[in-house]
């Protein structure tokens, strides 16, 4: 079943969350996690989601019942399935950045025709 839009923010905000956390600690042998209440509080102070607590944690419980994430110990732990999904949300995401910043950047050679609207 594809995740709707809101799991797939939160799939990849969780992605994100673990990489900037994890990434000055790629030389030592820890792992940062979180638990499913610190998430939620994180993104509802990132006012990117405008959800409910209860809507976000309803989500994560989708999440883990498609077995994109898992929980042990209270924390949120990705699944194999869920990194490959992350990843392919990660490269989706890319590819339309690379496409802004190209189009912002980009003058066409054309010549092209304006038009006046009604």
């Amino acid at each position: 079943m594809p995740l709707s839009q809101p799991q797939r923010v939160i799939l990849f905000s969780l992605g994100q969350f673990y990489q900037s956390l994890n990434q000055p600690l790629i030389q030592k042998p820890v792992k940062i996690q979180t638990s499913k209440i610190t998430f939620i509080e994180l993104l509802k102070q990132s006012n990117i989601l405008t959800k409910q607590p209860r809507t976000i944690y309803k989500n994560l419980e989708t999440l883990e019942a498609q077995k994109l994430i898992t929980y042990d110990h209270h924390m949120i732990q990705f699944t194999p399935l869920g990194i490959n999904e992350f990843k392919k949300i990660t490269l989706e995401f890319y590819q339309m950045q690379t496409l802004e910043t190209f189009f912002q950047k980009t003058k066409s050679k054309r010549k092209l025709q304006t038009i006046i609207q009604p």
